[in-house]
C-alpha cells in the first residue's frame, strides 16, 4: 500500500511541527528528536484517550483496528488528532496473531516495515538487554570482584521472538571458572526490563537513572548488585541512544502516528512510550492511545503504574468489544457473555473514566447480534457506537468519533484514579488488584514468592507500584474460566524487581516471559513475491 501513502514532509507539515525536530528514515518515517518537549511553542494541549477491551479471543477483537479507526475518524470530523501505538513484536507476528499494525483501512503504515524490524528499536533494546547478561557473565569469570552470587543472578537474556526452546538454558557449559554452568533462560524482548524502563523514561537522563538502578542479583552476602555497579550504564545508553526517539509514521488515510516501544500488558505494562504520547499531547487536540489486552491488563496498568509516574491523565476511555468475544465470554451463549461486558465496563468506570463502548462489526456478525449488543449497552447507561473500521478506515469509526468527544466535552473535569495508594504494601497492592479489578475474592502466594517480596521489601524496594503478569484470556488466572467469576483465589507463583522500570512484577498462574510457537505459527503464510513485496503478514 506504500504507492497511497503521503511523503513523510506532509505528516510533518500537517502537524506544524519545526524540520529542526525531524530525523527522516526512508520515504514514510521519521525520529522526533527530545528537544521538542522542551519548546514552549507547543504546551499540553490535547485530550488522552485510551482504548482497551472486554476479554479477548484468541484472535483478538480489532482494538489496533478500533484505536486507528478512532483517530482517522477524529480526523473525519474535522479534529487535529494522533494516535500513539505500540510497535509490534516479532514473536506474535509469526506467532499466532499475526501483525499488529492494524488491518483493512484501519492500518499504521508502512505496515509490512513496522511489523518487522522498522526503524530498529527492539534490536537495540534486545542488544542492550543482552550486553547486560554478558557484563555480567564476564565479571563472574573475570574473578567476581563484587562477589556476586552466580546462583542468585536473575538477569536472563532476551530475544524478540517465540522461542520455548530458550526458556531455560546452561551457559558456561564446561567451564571451570566462577559462574560456569550457571541455570539462566530468555524471555521475549517485549517483557524486557529494558523494554519497561524504555516505555517509561521521560527524557534521556531518566532513562539513564533507570538503567543504572537495574537490579541483576545479590552478593552472597545478600545485598542487591545494580547495573551501575558493573558499569553497565554507558555502554546500554549508546545502544539505546536512537531507539528513545519515537517513531512518526501515518495510518492508512495519511493520519499521524506516533509509533514507540511494545512492552505487552500480560506480562509488561502494554503500552507506548510516555515520550510519544507527552509529544502526541502538544501536536494535537486528541491523542488515542491503546492499552495492551483487555481492561483488567494494559488499562489496569496505564491507570496504576504509568500515570502515577507519568502525570499523563487519560479524559476517556473507549472499551472495544464484539459479538464473538461477549459469545465467548458465554460459553457460546451471547447473553451469558454480558456479564463479562458488565464487568469491563465496571472497571473503567472504578478508575472514574467514562467509558464509550466500540461494538467493532466483524463480517458474520448479523444485525440482530449487534442490536442485542447496543440493547445491553443502553441498559448499563453506557455511551455507544458500533465501529467498522476495518472495511471502512475512517468513515466506519466518524460516529464513534464523535461520540467520544461529546463525552469528553460532557465530562470536562475527569480525575482518573489509581486501585490503591503508594504507600500501601505490596500484599496490600496485589489484593487490592484482584479484589476490585479482577473480582477475585482472595490472593494466595507460593513459599517462593513470600520470600521474594519479604527480601524486595528488606532491600527498600516494597513500596513499588505492581504488575501482575496474568492470562489475558479470562479475568481470572485460569484462561478457560469465562465470565466474570467471583469467590476464587489469585494464585502468585513468583515476583521479579524490576527496580529500574519502577515496579514489581507478580506472576499468576503458569505466566510465562516467553512465549512459544503454536503448531500451525503465522510463519508459514508468510514469503516475499516475486516483486520484493512481503505477503501473509497482515
Amino acid at each position: 500500500m506504500t504507492k497511497d501513502l503521503l511523503p513523510i514532509e506532509a505528516i510533518v507539515e500537517k502537524l506544524a511541527l519545526p524540520e529542526k525536530y525531524v530525523e527522516r528514515l526512508g520515504r514514510y518515517g521519521a525520529k522526533l528528536t527530545l528537544d521538542f518537549l522542551d519548546d514552549l511553542a507547543f504546551p499540553v494541549r490535547g485530550k488522552l484517550i485510551l482504548v482497551t477491551a472486554t476479554t479477548p479471543t484468541l484472535s483478538g477483537e480489532g482494538k489496533t483496528v478500533t484505536s486507528i479507526g478512532l483517530v482517522q475518524g477524529l480526523e473525519k470530523i474535522g479534529k487535529k488528532a494522533i494516535i500513539t501505538s505500540r510497535e509490534p513484536s516479532l514473536g506474535p507476528v509469526f506467532g499466532m496473531k499475526g501483525g499488529a499494525a492494524g488491518g483493512g483501512r484501519s492500518q499504521v503504515e508502512p505496515a509490512e516495515k513496522i511489523n518487522l524490524h522498522f526503524h530498529g528499536d527492539f534490536h537495540a533494546i534486545t542488544s542492550a538487554h543482552n550486553l547486560l547478561a554478558a557484563l555480567i557473565d564476564s565479571h563472574l569469570f573475570h574473578g567476581n570482584e563484587l562477589d556476586l552470587d552466580p546462583e542468585a543472578v536473575t538477569w536472563p537474556r532476551a530475544l524478540d521472538m517465540n522461542d520455548r526452546a530458550l526458556r531455560h538454558i546452561i551457559v558456561q557449559a564446561g567451564g571451570k571458572r566462577v559462574g560456569a554452568n550457571r541455570h539462566t533462560g530468555f524471555l521475549i524482548t517485549a517483557a524486557s526490563e529494558i523494554m519497561a524502563i524504555m516505555t517509561l523514561a521521560s527524557g534521556r537522563e531518566d532513562l539513564r537513572k533507570r538503567l543504572a538502578r537495574i537490579v541483576i542479583g545479590q552478593t552472597r552476602a545478600g545485598k542487591p548488585v545494580l547495573a551501575k555497579d558493573l558499569k553497565a550504564t554507558g555502554p546500554m545508553m549508546a545502544l539505546l541512544s536512537e531507539a528513545i526517539l519515537p517513531n512518526l509514521v501515518q495510518t492508512t488515510e495519511g493520519t499521524p502516528a506516533l509509533v514507540h516501544c511494545g512492552p505487552f500488558a500480560n506480562i509488561a505494562h502494554g503500552t507506548s512510550s510516555v515520550i510519544s504520547q507527552q509529544m502526541g499531547l502538544r501536536l494535537a487536540d486528541y491523542v488515542v492511545n491503546e492499552t495492551g489486552f483487555a481492561s483488567d491488563l494494559g488499562f489496569e496498568k496505564y491507570l496504576d503504574i504509568v500515570m502515577p509516574s507519568s502525570g499523563i491523565k487519560p479524559s476517556a476511555a473507549v472499551l472495544v468489544t464484539t459479538v464473538q468475544s461477549v459469545r465467548n465470554q458465554g460459553a457460546g451463549d451471547l447473553e451469558a457473555g454480558f456479564e463479562n461486558l458488565k464487568k469491563h465496563i465496571a472497571i473503567v468506570r472504578g478508575f472514574n473514566l467514562p467509558a464509550i463502548v466500540a461494538i467493532n462489526r466483524f463480517p458474520k456478525d448479523t444485525d440482530e447480534e449487534l442490536k442485542f449488543l447496543k440493547k445491553y449497552c443502553e441498559a448499563q447507561g453506557a455511551a455507544f457506537a458500533l465501529s467498522e473500521a476495518f472495511v471502512k478506515g475512517g468513515a466506519g469509526a466518524a460516529a464513534l468519533a464523535e461520540k467520544v468527544v461529546s463525552v469528553i466535552a460532557a465530562n470536562p473535569n475527569v480525575a482518573p484514579t489509581s486501585t490503591y495508594t503508594s504507600s500501601a504494601s505490596s500484599l496490600e497492592k496485589i489484593t487490592a488488584v484482584a479484589q476490585k479489578v479482577y473480582g477475585a475474592a482472595n490472593v494466595e502466594l507460593t513459599p517462593q514468592a513470600e520470600e521474594k517480596l519479604a527480601r524486595f521489601t528488606k532491600w527498600g524496594y516494597g513500596e513499588l507500584p505492581v504488575c501482575i503478569a496474568k492470562t489475558q484470556y479470562s479475568l481470572t488466572d485460569d484462561p478457560k474460566l469465562m465470565g466474570a467469576p467471583t469467590g476464587w483465589t489469585l494464585h502468585i507463583t513468583d515476583v521479579v524487581l524490576s527496580a529500574g522500570a519502577g515496579f514489581l512484577v507478580v506472576i499468576s498462574g503458569s505466566m510465562m516471559l516467553m512465549p512459544g510457537l503454536p503448531k500451525a505459527s503465522r510463519a508459514m503464510d508468510i514469503d516475499v513475491d516475486a516483486a520484493g513485496e512481503i505477503t501473509g503478514m497482515s
